[in-house]
């Protein structure tokens, strides 16, 4: 045994054995009451029940609208980023991953319109937003689309 190997002890209780016997603290009913449904073989019941009150998930209100199954999560990089890119450079999703703007390339990226743009370049991922491709082409730059750039190589 070395200094590395050893470990603190880890506080571990006993588990509780219920229903055997007066001195072990949770004899007789076994934390199950005295008489009554609760207490009998086959107990519990529905979770859903409450003893004949209104159940709370029919009190709170129903869950509203819907959630479309057809929505592309998109990681989103804002224009004004992009500026820590050097001038008339190809930003793709690798670039954007490298330099830490996007997590992974897996998912589609889209440019949005937030900041200014300040150097010229060429931009090519999935999809950008209106002001964001307004932003890029006034500052000399060009966005070049999926089917653009995939029919180009």
């Amino acid at each position: 045994m070395k200094l590395h190997d050893l470990r603190q002890p880890v506080a571990k209780a006993d588990r509780k054995r219920i229903g055997r016997g007066h001195g072990s603290g949770h004899g007789k009913s076994a934390g199950f009451g005295t008489k009554g449904q609760g207490a009998r073989s086959g107990r519990g019941g529905s979770l859903y029940f409450e003893g004949g009150q209104l159940p709370l998930v029919r009190r709170l209100p129903h869950k509203r609208g819907f959630r479309n199954r057809n929505r592309v999560p998109y990681s989103v990089v804002n224009v004004g980023m992009l500026n820590i890119f050097p001038v008339g450079s190809m930003v793709e999703a690798i670039d954007l991953v490298a330099a830490g703007l996007v997590r992974d390339f897996k998912q589609p990226i889209k440019i949005l319109g937030d900041g200014e743009l300040e150097r010229a370049l060429t931009v090519r991922v999935e999809a950008c937003s209106a002001a964001a491709k307004a932003k890029i082409e006034a500052a000399g730059g060009t966005f070049e689309a999926p089917e653009e750039w995939l029919g180009a190589e």
